[in-house]
């Protein structure tokens, strides 16, 4: 099976580095039955950012003006599903790295019975570059 490979839609926030933040943002969109492509949550400075991977943009804008939520995006990440073997993370790589492309994030993870997962961020600047690399619409 080969790899997919797309451009998502991405936002995010900042809220506050306590317990129970991400819960709680989690429900909101739970609350408004929003499935997220990926999540992801680190420190940034003493508060915590959010990045919520969509597949429409739409339904997530409406939730957060509910939940009264300060949010920055769209934004443009890749998304990744494939096969699991040696070597994916770096087939998907080599090619934009020959293109000059810097990745300024990633988030790989093995997703079990042989599949894998990625997330992937590079400059705003180098969205159309990597897509055209890549084969995919951005």
């Amino acid at each position: 099976m080969a790899d997919t490979i797309r451009a998502a839609h991405y936002f995010k926030i900042e809220t506050l580095d306590r317990p129970g933040e991400f819960a709680r943002t989690l429900g909101v969109l739970r609350e408004a039955g929003l499935n997220l492509l990926a999540f992801t949550g680190f420190p940034r400075g003493r508060r915590d950012q959010l990045d919520f991977v969509v597949s429409d943009p739409g339904p997530f804008k409406a939730a957060a003006k509910r939940a009264k939520w300060r949010i920055k995006g769209p934004k443009i990440c890749f998304v990744v599903q494939g096969e699991d073997r040696p070597g994916a993370i770096a087939a998907l790589l080599i090619p934009l790295a020959a293109a000059r492309i810097n990745i300024t994030a990633i988030d790989a993870v093995c997703a079990g019975e042989g599949r894998y997962g990625a997330l992937f961020w590079v400059k705003p600047r180098d969205v159309k570059k990597a897509a055209k690399v890549l084969g995919v619409r951005a």
